[in-house]
Parts: C-alpha cells; structure tokens; sequence
C-alpha cells in the first residue's frame, strides 16, 4: 500500500462541480493499493500516516502529527500510484490491485480512519476528481508499507 502524503494549507477534492472533501490544515493523502495489500497494510499505513511528524513545534522543528495540530485528513483514492514506471514510456498497471477489490480496501481504510481520527475525509473511489491544494512548504513524503 502506497501514501504519498503533503502537507497543506488547504485542499479538496470536486467530482461534477461538487466539492466531496475539503480539508484546511492538515494532510492531503492519495493512496494506491497493490495486489498484495490487505487490511493490516491498511491499518499500519493509517498508524503512520497519522502519526507522522512532518508539522513544525514550537522550535520550528518537524516534530508534530495531524492528530497533534489536529488538522484534516483528505484521504484520494488514486490508482496511478500503483503503476509500474521502471522502464519504457508508458506506465504499466499489472501490479495494482483490481478496481473491485481495491475499492473495498480503500472503504475499510476510510473507515478505519473516521473511527480512529473523526477529522477525515475523502475523495470518490472512481471517479474523475479534481485536486486542488495549497502545499506547504512543500512538504511531500512517499510512505509505504
């Protein structure tokens, strides 16, 4: 399981004109899922994500966790992650989970996330999404598990 993770100033996400999720400070995180991945992937990636120290303390050091500024979490589905780019021109998607199976790990991960951390939520597992962030810093970070 793949989270590539920024920290924001903002971000949402717009399916057909709509906002479905906006965030103000806290973590923009597009996950892609794997063939191999399962629920305990899910759950250590969540553990991480969540506790990841990339928020600066009082010193301005990176020292605290979304929990920790408690800012929002926007968690967007995105299958491209999960391409395979070692060679050629064109990305290959054989190792990224089917789209059946990996909506239901995405669903168990959102769900595991509002359980865990309220301040959550999400894009739309297939649709065509429109991104749009305020990344501060920036501050980009690849976790996987």
């Amino acid at each position: 399981m793949i989270g590539l993770i920024q920290r924001v100033s903002w971000a949402k996400v717009v399916v057909d004109e709509q906002i479905v999720g906006q965030i103000d400070q806290g973590l923009l995180v597009l996950l892609g899922m794997q063939k191999s991945d399962n629920q305990q992937h899910a759950q250590k990636l969540l553990q991480r994500l969540l506790n990841y120290r990339i928020f600066a303390d009082s010193d301005d050091k990176m020292n605290l966790s979304v929990k920790d500024i408690q800012g929002g979490v926007l968690l967007v589905p995105q299958f491209t992650l999960a391409a395979d780019t070692k060679k050629g021109l064109r990305p290959g998607f054989s190792s990224a989970m089917p789209p059946a199976e990996a909506k239901q790990l995405f669903s168990y991960f959102l769900a595991q996330s509002y359980e865990q951390y309220p301040n959550t939520t999400s894009g739309q597992f297939g649709a065509d999404m429109k991104v749009s962030l305020l990344n501060d810093g920036p501050v980009t970070f690849l976790l996987s598990v």
